[in-house]
């Protein structure tokens, strides 16, 4: 069994909140636009961190995240990609590579846009932990924590910040 705290669009803010929540997870995996190196070394310092490049990520991070990860976690296939839509709404370029890797597990950030949805055509969970920094327009940070349990993905939380 494996939890996972998922957290993205950080923009350079990370509240220590987070670790807290986090404090039972395995893993943290950052789906993108951490606004800076400072903020993967502290999470890092705490937790694996596993995470991808963002469009406002710079080249610190760039050369140490890729744009996409696509691993196992047990006995699901995962892929994250920072701007990948949502189903049936996902970006061209996302689409291509779901359907190349075919992961269970498929999430992105860039959004702001917490959701949790399954793709029936897909056969794939998606996941957008809504964004956990202060730039942006929403009004509510979020993230998520879950577990995954062989092939199961269960105990899927929504955590609130607070606000922006």
């Amino acid at each position: 069994m494996t939890r996972i705290g998922l957290i993205s669009d950080t923009h350079g803010y990370l509240d220590e909140a987070i670790f807290k929540h986090f404090e039972q997870c395995d893993e943290i995996w950052h789906a993108g636009d951490f606004g800076g190196e400072e903020i993967a070394k502290k999470i890092k310092e705490k937790k694996s961190l596993k995470g991808v490049y963002g469009n406002i990520d710079g080249q610190d991070i760039r050369t140490v995240y890729p744009e996409q990860l696509v691993f196992m976690c047990e006995e699901v296939k995962v892929m994250i990609r920072h701007i990948g839509g949502y189903p049936p709404k996902y970006n061209p370029e996302a689409k291509k590579e779901l359907l190349i890797h075919q992961p269970q597990l498929f999430i992105s950030g860039h959004s702001h846009i917490l959701k949790v949805i399954y793709d029936d055509k897909l056969n794939c969970l998606h996941m957008n932990p809504g964004a956990a920094g202060k730039q942006g327009w929403h009004k509510l940070r979020t993230i998520i924590r879950f577990v995954i349990d062989g092939s199961n993905m269960k105990d899927c939380e929504v955590i609130e910040l607070g606000t922006r």
